[in-house]
């Protein structure tokens, strides 16, 4: 019973908190995906953000040697994309709270 549960509610794996996404962001440069719908990301996102919408998340080819960080607005998008990323054999690491927590600058 407990695996039916895993194959139908799999783990998104690790999350951070907003703030914690700054601190990683000023000390080192990593791959941040942001899976806002594009009129989203235009509307203000973090520099070094890539946007790859959550729809089309499953056909998202990166290494898979570092962690991949995930944003979008709220925390739910990026955490149900982490958890398509982490089937697929990426470390990913969903930002909680997302953009609406983000205080670091955007453009």
């Amino acid at each position: 019973m407990l695996e039916l549960f895993k194959k139908l509610f799999p783990s998104s794996g690790k999350s951070i908190t907003a703030a914690e996404l700054e601190d990683i962001l000023a000390k080192k440069k990593i791959t941040l995906l942001d899976v806002r719908e594009a009129n989203e990301y235009r509307g203000g996102h973090i520099k070094s953000a890539r946007n790859f919408p959550l729809q089309d998340i499953h056909t998202y080819q990166g290494k898979k040697a570092e962690p991949i960080y995930v944003i979008c607005q709220s925390g739910m998008r990026s955490k149900r994309a982490a958890s398509v990323l982490s089937q697929k054999g990426y470390e990913a690491i969903n930002i909680k709270g997302g953009m609406m927590s983000y205080k670091g600058k955007t453009i």
